[in-house]
């Protein structure tokens, strides 16, 4: 996102902003912002800038803000009233350790994270470091994304390393050759996070249940075929904030 070159599509910046498709083009209606360029088949393109600010925006409303009273201001000043009107999170995580993490990601420094996370999955166990541990980091690792501190890969270097880690500690669980209930993981087209599939499993397999993960990205009547063939009792799917609410609903249907 430093890259001031870097264009994005429409489809890349509801993904990365939270910010649907229609709010995008109903903003530039009404607001003049964002004002993408175009290519060369007329379809809009977005500079780092934009996402920048988008993202700032997306903050302020998720605290209650209305997005033609901050439309106009800078980036930073929108970053400076989100930090000043982000209500503290009662989340247990040790305030160091979302720095350290942070710090790792900028230091590009990837096995003192693999040994960071390896070593908090050991001392913890799963579930307690999925519930105590994860979920805090994730928002403390989105926070800093927000605004501006961590680059896109840095994020899909945390989320691809925690991913690791959280594989590595599922399979060396034991586990029971039929366990009950029988669970099938995955997520619609359209939603490449597959994370939230690998917390939940993590959750699961201690309780002894099975669970059977397609990854994401699953077509909707594959999903039904595969819950049929796996004869699964329950299929739990996966969304994050950016999936649209009509495509789940829809598919959900």
């Amino acid at each position: 996102m430093d890259n001031p070159g870097l264009s994005l599509n429409i489809s890349a910046v509801e993904r990365d902003t939270g910010l649907s498709k229609d709010v995008l083009r109903m903003w530039e209606r009404r607001y003049g912002f964002p004002n993408p360029g175009r290519d060369d088949n007329g379809e809009r393109l977005y500079t780092a800038a934009d996402v920048g600010k988008l993202r700032a925006l997306k903050r302020l409303m998720d605290v209650g803000l209305r997005p033609g009273k901050i439309i106009g201001l800078s980036i930073s000043e929108l970053n400076a009233m989100a930090d000043a009107r982000t209500p503290q999170r009662p989340d247990p995580l040790a305030p160091t350790l979302g720095r350290d993490i942070v710090a790792m990601l900028q230091a590009h420094d990837m096995p003192a994270l693999q040994h960071a996370f390896a070593n908090l999955v050991m001392r913890q166990g799963l579930q307690p470091f999925v519930q105590e541990t994860i979920t805090p980091l994730n928002r403390a690792i989105g926070d800093a994304w927000m605004r501006g501190e961590l680059q896109v890969f840095e994020e899909h270097l945390y989320t691809e390393q925690l991913q690791v880690a959280l594989r590595a500690a599922i399979n060396a669980f034991p586990r029971a050759a039929a366990g009950t209930p029988r669970v099938l993981l995955t997520t619609f087209p359209g939603e490449l996070h597959g994370l939230g599939l690998l917390m939940v499993e993590a959750l699961l397999v201690p309780e002894g249940a099975q669970c059977v993960s397609l990854g994401t990205q699953t077509p909707v009547e594959d999903i039904h075929r595969a819950a049929n063939a796996h004869r699964a009792a329950i299929v739990a799917l996966s969304f994050s904030a950016a999936f649209p609410l009509r495509s789940a609903v829809e598919g959900l249907e």
